[in-house]
C-alpha cells in the first residue's frame, strides 16, 4: 500500500469498471436519511498535494453525513474521463475535479449539466485559459475552487525580487512543472509579472520542464548550474523540486536561492533550516473542504447561483513570517 493510499483510508475497493485502477475511498452517510453521494476525483494520489485536497474533501463530507468517493486519475487524463463517466452511470449526485487539462475538462462539464449532475473544478479553470480570466468560470460549472495562479506566480516574484542582487542583472531559472497543466505558464508569466513590478533587472537563462517531483527538480537543477554556475535564483513552480533543487546546490556549493510554491512541510522546514529561502503558501485541504461546501451547497439548493468563482489566498512565506503558514501536505 502506498504513503497516499494510506493517508486516503478507508480504502475498500478497485474501481476496475473505470478501466483505471482507482481507488476509492467510502465516508458513511447518515443512517436512516437519503444518503448523498458526492465525488473528488484526483489529478493524481502519488501528488502529496493532491492527497490532501482529497483529506479536505473527505472530511468535510463526514462531517455533513455524506457519502464521498475519492478517485484517483493516475495524472492520466484518459483516465480522469473514464472516472467522470463511470461516476455519471453510477447516478453519483455530484462530481469535484482537480483536472489535469482544462480544455478537455469543457466536455466533462458539459457532460454532467446535461445530466443535473454539478461539477466543481478545483485549482485548474475549465476552458482556455488563455481566451478567459480565472475569474470568468464556466458557466455550466458550479464552482470553481482555485487560487489565481497568475497572483502566485507575482508572490513568488515578489519573494525572489527581495533575493536577487540589485547592483547587476541577475540570473534566475525557472524550474517548470509538467508540460500541459496551465498553471505552468501561468505562474511563469506571474513570475515575470511581480519581478517587473518590483523594478529589478534580471534574465531568465533557463525554463526547464520537470514532472513536479524532488528528483526530477534536482536534476534539472544539476544541469542549469553545470551551464550557468553563477545563477542567483531559482524559482521552482512546486515545493516538492525545490527540495530536489536545494540539494543540486548544496551538491554545487551554489549561491542561488531558492523560492518554491506551495507551503509544503518540507518546504517549511527547509525555509526554517536555511536550505531555502521562500514559497507561496498554499493550503490544498482547505481547497478540498471549500470544494465540498460548493458541490454539497448546488446538490442541496438548486437554485445555488452557478459559475462562482471562490479564491483561496496563497501569501508569500520567508523565514521571516514562518508560522503565518501552517502546512497542510
Amino acid at each position: 500500500m502506498t504513503q497516499q493510499e494510506t493517508m486516503m483510508q478507508p480504502i475498500v475497493k478497485t474501481l476496475g469498471a473505470v478501466g483505471c485502477a482507482c481507488s476509492m475511498a467510502l465516508a458513511t452517510g447518515t443512517a436512516g436519511a437519503k444518503t448523498i453521494t458526492l465525488a473528488y476525483v484526483a489529478a493524481g494520489l502519488e501528488y502529496p498535494i493532491n492527497v490532501a485536497v482529497g483529506k479536505g474533501f473527505q472530511d468535510a463530507a463526514k462531517e455533513a453525513g455524506v457519502r464521498s468517493v475519492v478517485l484517483d486519475g493516475k495524472a492520466s487524463v484518459e483516465k480522469q474521463g473514464n472516472a467522470i463517466d463511470d461516476l455519471i452511470t453510477q447516478g453519483v449526485d455530484g462530481i469535484a475535479i482537480l483536472p489535469i487539462d482544462g480544455i478537455v475538462a469543457q466536455g466533462w462539464v458539459d457532460r454532467t449539466a446535461a445530466q443535473n449532475i454539478p461539477m466543481v473544478s478545483v485549482a485548474t479553470e475549465i476552458g482556455d485559459p488563455q481566451k478567459r480570466p480565472i475569474k470568468d468560470v464556466y458557466p455550466k460549472l458550479a464552482a470553481l475552487v482555485a487560487s489565481d495562479e497568475l497572483q502566485t506566480g507575482e508572490v513568488a516574484g515578489e519573494i525572489a525580487a527581495k533575493l536577487v542582487p540589485k547592483n547587476r542583472v541577475a540570473q534566475i531559472a525557472i524550474v517548470e512543472g509538467a508540460p500541459g497543466y496551465p498553471q505552468v505558464w501561468q505562474r511563469s508569466k506571474g513570475f515575470r509579472q511581480g519581478l517587473d513590478a518590483a523594478g529589478v533587472k534580471y534574465r531568465i537563462v533557463a525554463f526547464q520542464p520537470t514532472d513536479w517531483t524532488p528528483e526530477k527538480g534536482e536534476a534539472v537543477c544539476q544541469n542549469v548550474l553545470q551551464a550557468h554556475p553563477d545563477l542567483d535564483l531559482f524559482y521552482n513552480q512546486a515545493d516538492d523540486m525545490m527540495i530536489g533543487c536545494a540539494k543540486a546546490v548544496r551538491a554545487a556549493r551554489a549561491h542561488a536561492k531558492l523560492v518554491g510554491w506551495g507551503g509544503s512541510r518540507v518546504a517549511i522546514n527547509a525555509i526554517k533550516a536555511g536550505e531555502a529561502d521562500g514559497t507561496v503558501c498554499v493550503q490544498p485541504e482547505k481547497l478540498g473542504r471549500l470544494a465540498f461546501n460548493a458541490l454539497y451547497a448546488s446538490v442541496t439548493k438548486p437554485d445555488t447561483p452557478k459559475g462562482k468563482f471562490i479564491e483561496v489566498d496563497t501569501p508569500a512565506v520567508t523565514k521571516a513570517n514562518l508560522p503565518s503558514c501552517v502546512p497542510q501536505w
